[in-house]
């Protein structure tokens, strides 16, 4: 009588986590603080008072980073914003950059 043997291998799957990317808002002298707390609330899903620093970050400093994520989620955030300040009439600009 032969018997069978069942082997099982196992592997292991590695799953990187994806790069990460800064959202970097920048300051003009057009865009008003009110409207940057409201992007920063809404699309950015900042407290009032983390918006709030936030942005006095951006108007004192120039710029801050105001979120880090995975590419698509960054540029998605930044098209909602942008097209919202274009909506708005405002100058607004963001920019994208690796994370370090």
């Amino acid at each position: 009588m032969a018997t069978k043997e069942s082997v099982k291998e196992r592997t292991r799957h590695r799953i990187d986590e994806p790069r990460q990317y800064n959202v970097i808002m920048h300051n003009d002298d057009f865009t008003t603080m009110e409207f940057v707390v409201w992007v920063l609330v809404d699309i950015f899903h900042k407290d009032e008072a983390t918006a709030n620093a936030l942005m006095m970050d951006v108007h004192k400093k120039g710029q801050a980073v105001v979120g880090k994520y995975p590419y698509d989620i960054a540029a998605t955030k930044v098209d909602a914003a942008l097209k919202r300040a274009r909506d708005a009439g405002y100058p607004f600009r963001m920019t994208i950059e690796p994370a370090v």
